[in-house]
């Protein structure tokens, strides 16, 4: 079976999440909401990998998530 991992990057400056992937060309969304986006991905992901001709039978998202905050003690 397959695994594609996306990769959700905090924009701080734009305030939202950014999903992307190496694994699925095309894919670049955002949202202001992690959990939108994840929803967003998995309905995206299936149509990106037809159009490329890479949609093999079954296959895992793998999810990553990355934020850095500052924090003024």
């Amino acid at each position: 079976m397959a695994e594609y991992k996306v990769n959700f990057l905090w924009d701080e400056e734009a305030a939202v999440w950014v999903a992307t992937s190496e694994e699925i060309p095309g894919l670049v969304l955002e949202s202001g909401s992690l959990d939108a986006l994840m929803e967003r991905v998995r309905h995206t992901a299936p149509e990106l990998l037809a159009l490329n001709g890479s949609s093999k039978g079954n296959y895992t998202l793998s999810f990553f998530s990355k934020r850095h905050e500052l924090v003024v003690v």
